[in-house]
């Protein structure tokens, strides 16, 4: 029975929601970065809200438990921005999809 409790944690995925407002702009994504924004809720739910292999992944200064990644290396370039909104349960809210160029990090909360 030794390690049974870190083996339960481990296969405890993250719930990932996205904002209305990251819901609406999910929809007007085009598809390449549609598929991407798939893939990074996929790692989120399944490895947590640390995404190291994502291109320019990092937390986003001034904010607690928010990050940030683009989805495209190519302009116009996209960019999703996540918050850690309860650990304990691990619960992650998408609160930003769109591009860099609109991106107002200060207002994102």
């Amino acid at each position: 029975m030794k390690g049974v409790g870190l083996e339960s944690e481990q296969g405890v995925s993250w719930q990932v929601k996205f904002t209305g407002k990251a819901k609406k702009q999910k929809e007007k994504l085009p598809t390449a970065i549609a598929a991407a924004l798939y893939l990074l809720r996929k790692e989120l739910e399944s490895e947590g809200p640390e995404r190291i292999n994502w291109p320019h992944f990092g937390k986003i200064k001034g904010k607690h438990d928010m990050y940030h990644c683009h989805l495209n290396r190519s302009r116009p370039c996209y960019v999703a921005v996540w918050k850690v909104t309860n650990r304990s349960v691990k619960l992650m809210e998408i609160r930003y999809v769109g591009t860099h160029e609109n991106a107002d990090y200060r207002r994102i909360d």
